[in-house]
C-alpha cells in the first residue's frame, strides 16, 4: 500500500474509502475471529501473525487450520485453500482490462490487496474500463481507496485477535460474528439468479457431505456448485431465443 500517495488527490480514492467504511465493522469482526481462531487452534503467536500477513485470505486461513491440525497431507490443505479462493480467478479475469495499463508490480500488488467486497464495490460502480488515461487512473484510485480500508480493517483486527487471543473468551461469540460477516459477503455477491442457485447448491452439498473427513465437504460443495452452474449456463446458451416464451 506504499504507493497510495499517488492516488490521494483523486476524488474517487476518497469515494472508495467511504464506500468500504460501510462494511468495515463486519470485516474487522471476521478478522478478529480469524486471529483468535488461529491461536486457539494451536499456532504460536509468531506463526499466526506470519500467516495473517502472508496469506491475507480469511476463508482460506479458516479452511486450512482444521486440516493442519488434523495432520492432513499438504496437497489436501493446498487444494482446499485453492478451491475456496477460486473466486479470485474470476475477479482477476474481470479486473484485467481495468489494470493492463499498470506496471506488472502494481498489478500484482493490486491483485493481492483486492478483497471480496473491494471487488463488489468496484464492479457495481464501473461496468467498463475507461477510455482515457485519466479515467483509468480514477478507476484505480477508487479501487485502492476500497482496498486500503479493507486491508487495514482486516489486518488491524486480525493482529489484535492474535495478540489478545489468550484473553478473549470464546463465549464472546466471535465465531458467530465471523459467520455473519461471511453471510454479508455472500449476500453482496449473490447478485444474479445463477449465483443464488450456486450458493444454494453449495450449501446443500456441504451439509449432505458433512461426514467426510478433513473438511472435504467444502471441496464437494464447490465442485457441485461449479458443475451444476456450468451445465445451466451451457443449457441457457444453447436454448433458441423465444423457446421459453409462453
Amino acid at each position: 500500500m506504499f504507493y497510495l500517495r499517488e492516488y490521494r488527490q483523486q476524488t474517487e480514492f476518497w469515494d472508495g474509502i467511504r464506500d468500504q467504511f460501510t462494511v468495515a465493522m463486519g470485516i474487522s469482526a471476521w478478522g478478529m475471529m480469524t486471529g483468535v481462531a488461529m491461536v486457539k487452534s494451536g499456532l504460536s503467536v509468531f506463526e499466526a501473525l506470519l500467516m495473517t500477513l502472508i496469506v491475507y485470505a480469511g476463508s482460506a486461513q479458516l479452511t486450512a487450520l482444521p486440516l493442519m491440525l488434523a495432520g492432513a497431507p499438504l496437497w489436501v490443505i493446498l487444494a482446499a485453500a485453492f478451491c475456496v479462493n477460486l473466486r479470485f480467478v474470476v475477479f482477476s479475469a474481470h479486473l484485467r482490462p481495468f489494470m493492463m495499463h499498470l506496471p506488472r508490480w502494481q498489478r500484482l500488488v493490486s491483485g493481492y490487496v483486492t478483497g471480496d467486497l473491494s471487488y463488489v464495490f468496484f464492479a457495481r460502480r464501473y461496468h467498463e474500463p475507461a477510455t482515457t488515461p485519466e479515467g483509468l487512473r480514477a478507476q484505480q484510485a477508487y479501487l485502492m481507496g476500497n482496498c486500503a480500508v479493507n486491508y487495514l480493517s482486516w489486518m488491524t483486527a486480525s493482529v489484535i485477535g492474535v495478540v489478545l487471543a489468550q484473553w478473549i473468551p470464546t463465549e464472546w461469540g466471535l465465531g458467530f460474528a465471523g459467520i455473519l460477516a461471511l453471510l454479508g459477503v455472500m449476500a453482496s455477491l449473490a447478485s444474479s439468479p445463477l449465483r443464488m442457485v450456486s450458493a444454494g447448491i453449495a450449501g446443500a452439498a456441504a451439509v449432505v457431505a458433512w461426514a467426510l473427513p478433513l473438511k472435504l465437504n467444502i471441496l464437494v460443495a464447490i465442485v457441485c456448485a461449479v458443475a451444476v452452474c456450468l451445465v445451466i449456463e451451457k443449457t441457457q446458451s444453447t436454448t433458441p431465443q423465444g423457446a421459453n416464451r409462453v
